[in-house]
């Protein structure tokens, strides 16, 4: 595609991971380029769609998600190993995110759509979900979602 011009997308990036990882040796590395590049294989086969950057981010996200859930259950009970392998896999999988934006960043667009929500004379949980209805898209990625709807209800409360 022409019109790229010398940025690439995601998935070219991850799968030039890949490649580096495989050369270099790192089968820790590669086994979770691997998995990614498979659910991202998975998601595209099932849905008939080409993934986008947006839709990379959120499976970037979501494996993430589900490896500090795991961390949790193997800390408890005690299988540091694993604690060990799923941390190293995070470190692998952050890289693909967006930027995270600073805490100020994410108050200063809670603080704009809490405000636009109170002006409408909407409470209570309806207020909370309008909320996060207006900063999902602009925090996506960029910011740990349920640390900003901890934020969100306290701002509420």
């Amino acid at each position: 595609n022409p019109d790229q011009g010398f940025i690439m997308s995601l998935k070219e990036t991850i799968t030039n991971d890949m490649k580096a990882a495989m050369k270099a040796g790192d089968s820790q590395k590669l086994g979770t380029i691997r998995m990614l590049l498979a659910a991202m294989k998975q998601r595209e086969v099932d849905e008939r769609i080409t993934l986008t950057d947006a839709d990379i981010v959120a499976l970037v996200e979501k494996a993430i998600k589900q490896r500090k859930e795991a961390i949790a259950q193997f800390s408890a009970g005690g299988r540091n190993d694993l604690v060990e392998k799923e941390t190293a896999e995070i470190a692998v999988l952050t890289p693909y995110l967006p930027a995270q934006m600073s805490d100020a960043e994410v108050d200063t667009v809670l603080a704009a759509a809490v405000a636009e929500v109170a002006a409408t004379g909407v409470t209570g949980n309806a207020a909370m979900g309008k909320v996060m209805a207006i900063v999902k898209p602009k925090l996506a990625g960029k910011a740990d979602m349920s640390a900003v709807s901890g934020k969100v209800k306290a701002k509420l409360g």
